[in-house]
């Protein structure tokens, strides 16, 4: 009799915290497509322009260093 007393009390949890769960998800302010869509071109534009920035950097750091050992 217990193990069923304890099957039903993990029972209750388990659909007390799904609805609790939902509950909460209903809450939250989800985005639109729109700034879905927005947000991701940004990131790419920035990461693209980032990943250039370092590109450069790196470039001239070749380049100083390459003269730089020449000299010497």
């Amino acid at each position: 009799m217990a193990e069923k007393s304890k099957a039903t009390k993990k029972g209750n949890f388990v659909v007390s915290f799904c609805k609790g769960l939902k509950a909460e998800l209903k809450k939250i302010n989800w985005p639109t497509k729109d700034d879905v869509f927005k947000q991701s071109v940004a990131v790419l534009v920035i990461s693209a322009v980032l990943c250039g920035f370092i590109r450069l950097i790196d470039v001239l750091a070749q380049y100083l260093i390459g003269t730089v050992s020449s000299i010497f």
